[in-house]
């Protein structure tokens, strides 16, 4: 939303947001507490991955203890964030993501490999989309004491957040597909990146706003996953 208005107090991703934590009362022991907040998900994603997802067979199992081991990384990797951030007062992850482009890019086949990331970045984003139209996330509710409005919500904000962050991820992954057919790591980025080229588009400030309320969308329905989650 900061992008969108034109107050880009920090980066958009998420040291940004680490950096924004530490700034506020909490500071170091916010952050400290967001660790181990991360730690504990990632560990709960591995669980799942191995044990859960017992109401769903074949393919869709799967698919969704893929998701789960997906889930378990990106968090563990949020949770690096967190700490180096803690140690060294961290910086952009557009930073961070042209120098690994930039190495990659040094090896044999650099390129190819590079494509391939960026492509399946674009593969995860389709996934997401589809979980976001299909509503596939509502199978992983216990709904039944739910009433039909509250259910009516938390399908809203499911699909709408699914799709805001399947489209951040998305021009992530466009970004990265561009570094390797150009052979310019320069041209990668984060999500900090992804943001700001959403925002040179026609439709600017507003996509960046539908964006933005699709994160917070997505928050909220975080907030229902916890309180309905199947075991």
């Amino acid at each position: 939303m900061r992008i969108a208005v034109g107050l880009p107090e920090g980066p958009a991703d998420a040291q940004g947001a680490v950096a924004e934590i530490a700034a506020t009362g909490a500071g170091a022991v916010g952050l400290v507490v967001v660790a181990l907040g991360l730690v504990a998900f990632a560990v709960w994603q591995l669980t799942a991955a191995w044990l859960g997802f017992r109401w769903v067979s074949g393919g869709e199992r799967v698919r969704k203890r893929v998701g789960a081991v997906s889930k378990a990384i990106a968090m563990l990797g949020l949770a690096a964030v967190t700490v180096v951030f803690l140690r060294t007062g961290g910086s952009s992850g557009d930073r961070g993501a042209r120098d690994l482009v930039a190495d990659v890019l040094a090896l044999p086949a650099g390129r190819l490999l590079v494509l391939a990331g960026g492509l399946g970045i674009g593969v995860v984003a389709v996934m997401m989309t589809y979980t976001g139209v299909r509503r596939t996330f509502m199978g992983d509710l216990d709904l039944r004491r739910v009433s039909a409005s509250t259910r009516r919500g938390i399908e809203i904000v499911g699909a709408v957040g699914h799709l805001a962050r399947a489209l951040a991820l998305a021009v992530v992954g466009v970004l990265v597909v561009t570094a390797a057919v150009a052979a310019d790591p320069e041209r990668a980025g984060g999500l900090d990146a992804a943001l700001h080229a959403l925002g040179d588009t026609p439709l600017g400030m507003s996509l960046l706003v539908v964006v933005a309320l699709g994160f917070g969308a997505f928050g909220l329905y975080c907030v229902a996953d916890a309180a309905l989650r199947r075991a």
